[in-house]
């Protein structure tokens, strides 16, 4: 049966019902195989070792070692401890420089531990990190540099490190994005003195909530396991300072069951990213974010910008007509963490001028993916965006109307 073309009537705003009868989410959880996760999780409470190095954890860290090709690979609670550790072990002080352009989260685990974010711009094209911005904004108070493979997409990471080095200043990432990502063929994991990832319930492959550190440096990694467990070498002994951010057993069992489909997952968000891009094409005023597709990709995020001046419609008004239809589209990363608090408060002299952050924060967006998405579900929201864009007139009257 064909399918039967939108009409502007058919819209919600202008009386019609929404596209979704339920809610299209942004970072709508991957399961994996269910009774998997559960004969595991069974298992965990037969043995009753739920947590502090359990087998489950140790066969994570093995395997997901050898998938990324990387030395030391240590779990975590969750990624924002993982960064505060990561931080931590490659002795990073003072100021560090970091992009604006991210989630809140990355600066905050900075300034959580006394240091102070020094936010930097982005390059427009890629959203990451200018490194022409990041040479001049090195200074002596400067030790390290913290850079974020933006939607699974490589930081500049031969630049970086030569920065890096050239400075004396430590180089860790934020890969929370990134897992089964590549640069030059090469894993994300391996680069810089460490990269953390996250594996919350919105990323593809998750363990509930999760995170990692991986690096091929043995010293930040022997720190980074004492620290994970309160500071603890052994039995009644302390050595270093430290927190709670083991990773338990049910998260392990999760996250080895996602970490299974993970071929299944990456396939299936190819197909969606397909779909978008092919349905999209020639939107005025729409672009997509595109992938390299001689890189390992996970595919996860679905990235636009919208122009104002080409579609007539700005972000926020095509993003009210999406909410109406049940498509729950997000702002990222809106307004930018440098607008955020406690960084808005600063003195005026540490408030940084981003003009590329801000350009991107004005006109991102990002659709719905993940495994429940189906490719008739993106064709529909492509013929909405489609049919608002064609239409902009009558749509920003309906809007202020409403």
């Amino acid at each position: 049966m064909a399918r039967r073309k939108r009409r502007l009537s058919d819209l919600a705003i202008f009386g019609g019902p929404p596209l979704a009868p339920l809610p299209l989410h942004v970072g709508r959880p991957n399961l994996g195989d269910k009774s998997r996760v559960l004969r595991r999780i069974s298992d965990i409470l037969d043995r009753r070792w739920l947590t502090n190095g359990g087998p489950l954890v140790q066969e994570l860290e093995e395997t997901l070692a050898d998938f990324l090709q990387v030395e030391h690979f240590i779990a975590t609670s969750n990624g924002t401890l993982a960064l505060e550790i990561a931080t931590r072990a490659t002795s990073m002080t003072n100021q560090v420089i970091v992009p604006a352009f991210t989630f809140v989260a990355t600066p905050h685990s900075l300034t959580w531990q006394g240091l102070e974010p020094m936010f930097c711009d982005v390059r427009p094209a890629t959203h990451l990190l200018d490194t022409e911005a990041v040479e001049r904004a090195i200074n002596p108070s400067c030790t390290g540099i913290v850079g974020v493979h933006l939607w699974g997409r490589a930081c500049d990471v031969e630049a970086l490190q030569a920065i890096a080095r050239a400075h004396g200043v430590s180089l860790v990432y934020d890969a929370a994005h990134a897992f089964a990502c590549s640069h030059r063929g090469r894993r994300l994991g391996n680069f810089g003195d460490a990269e953390v990832f996250s594996f919350h319930a919105t990323k593809f492959v998750n363990g509930f909530e999760g995170g990692a550190i991986a690096t091929n440096d043995p010293e930040v990694a022997a720190k980074a396991r004492l620290m994970r467990n309160f500071g603890f070498s052994g039995y009644d002994q302390v050595d270093s300072i430290g927190t709670n951010a083991k990773m338990h057993e049910a998260s392990a069992a999760m996250l080895l069951t996602s970490f299974e489909a993970i071929d299944d997952i990456i396939d299936h968000n190819r197909q969606i990213y397909n779909e978008y891009k092919y349905r999209l094409e020639g939107i005025p005023g729409i672009g997509l974010l595109r992938y390299d597709e001689t890189e390992h990709n996970n595919y996860q995020y679905i990235v636009l910008e919208v122009d104002a001046a080409e579609s007539a419609l700005g972000r926020d008004d095509l993003m009210r007509v999406l909410w109406a239809e049940n498509v729950l589209a997000r702002r990222y990363f809106y307004p930018g963490c440098h607008r955020m608090e406690p960084y808005r408060s600063r003195p005026p002299d540490k408030r940084p001028v981003l003009p590329a952050t801000e350009w991107l924060a004005d006109r991102v967006v990002t659709m719905p993916t993940g495994q429940e998405l189906t490719l008739e579900a993106v064709r529909d929201i492509c013929d909405v965006i489609a049919l608002v864009v064609s239409n902009s007139d009558r749509v920003g009257k309906a809007l202020v109307d409403t």
